[in-house]
């Protein structure tokens, strides 16, 4: 997708250097995320309010963070909302002046820009993102690789948490001796955050697309409005001048019955991320693989599959292993696209994840963002079947 040319030049490289989650347990859910999603634990940070470690897929960069006090932000958020994402981290070339330019267009401040000594990030500052997500800037010189977050240690790569019998607020036993191929096994092969997809509140989506637009420099791309049986939602989709940074904003139509996005802002009690969706050039091959890890996706029922190769040019091969793994597939005028969400381990069912496969593809079509809310919804309500 071509880059906007009305974009202010400080904001015009502004990309994902990391997401971090705020947890209750960290060295459960870190556990869950080497074990389930083979990350790799490559740095910790903390204080005496806070412990944090740094996980890394790919070029995927996971940060999480578990109040030890109440005086950190991330004890009143996992009161209010559970385990969810708390900041969507942009890195850029020059935090002072991406910072000052976002401020001047609307952005609201969330903290000023920072020096850091270290190998780290030189310079951070945050502006206010929705619901209770914030954006850290973060700077990095151009065509650098993925980074740690400031005041972060880097580890050797082979600390491996406890498991999920480990007590909240205890540290884990220290680093293990562990097999790399066990930690980042290459049939994984998650590769960057595609997009992230965020619920908010009835009469939230347009403020939210303005916000983007007018302090962050973000495009609106692309638009749809989804009516499944007697539920429907809003869509907008929002992308970052460089293109790399996209969020798909939803919102429930308020004339319609409530359903899982109002079932969302009841149990998230807010605005909030409700899905990451994860990057991979095989996204049969990341389900197989993720799915002998103990990952477990929403399933297609079989009639899916019995149109779809009516409406997409698929090879019976292709369309048997699609099948076979439930993975989705939609096209554009670009190319194609295949995805699969997980089924939702979060026990508020709140967050939840993707993989996406895009060949060629640039946008989302409306048949795949009809299938993520009937998946969810059957998963929902327990269903067996899709309604239509």
């Amino acid at each position: 997708m071509r880059n906007s040319p009305k974009a202010a030049e400080p904001l015009a490289d502004l990309a994902i250097d990391y997401v971090e989650l705020y947890v209750e347990n960290l060295d459960s859910s870190a556990f869950q995320w080497v074990d389930r999603y083979a990350f790799t634990i490559v740095g910790n940070g903390g204080s005496a309010d806070h412990r944090s470690l740094a996980l890394r897929h790919g070029r995927i960069t996971l940060v999480l963070t578990q109040a030890t006090s109440d005086r950190h932000p991330a004890s009143a958020y996992v009161l209010s909302h559970g385990d969810g994402v708390a900041d969507i981290a942009l890195r850029t070339a020059d935090v002072r002046a991406a910072f000052e330019a976002a401020v001047a267009n609307g952005a609201v401040v969330h903290r000023r820009p920072a020096r850091h000594t270290g190998d780290g990030p030189s310079v951070t500052a945050a502006v206010h993102g929705f619901g209770d997500v914030v954006h850290t800037l973060v700077e990095r010189a151009p065509d650098t690789g993925p980074g740690l977050p400031a005041g972060f240690v880097p580890t050797d790569g082979e600390e491996r948490p406890d498991g999920p019998g480990a007590e909240a607020g205890q540290a884990g036993a220290g680093p293990t001796e562990v097999n790399p191929t066990e930690v980042s096994p290459a049939g994984v092969g998650l590769l960057d955050i595609d997009h992230i997809a965020v619920c908010l509140g009835t009469g939230g989506l347009g403020p939210a697309v303005a916000y983007y637009q007018q302090a962050l420099g973000f495009r609106d791309v692309f638009a749809e409005h989804i009516v499944v049986g007697a539920q429907a939602m809003h869509s907008k989709v929002v992308q970052s001048p460089s293109g790399t940074v996209t969020l798909t904003l939803i919102e429930p139509d308020d004339t319609a019955l409530p359903g899982q996005i109002d079932e969302f802002l009841k149990s998230h009690q807010g605005s909030g991320v409700q899905h990451l969706a994860f990057s991979s050039h095989d996204a049969v091959g990341s389900v197989r693989a993720l799915s002998d890890r103990g990952v477990t996706f929403l399933s297609t029922p079989d009639a899916y599959y019995d149109l779809l190769g009516e409406r997409i040019d698929l090879s019976p091969r292709r369309l048997a292993d699609l099948r076979a793994t439930g993975v989705l597939a939609d096209e554009d005028h670009d190319g194609q696209l295949f995805q699969i969400f997980t089924a939702s381990a979060h026990p508020r069912h709140t967050l939840f994840y993707e993989v996406i496969e895009r060949q060629g593809a640039q946008t989302f079509g409306s048949a795949n963002i009809k299938a993520l809310y009937e998946a969810v919804e059957l998963e929902r309500t327990g269903q067996r079947d899709f309604r239509r």
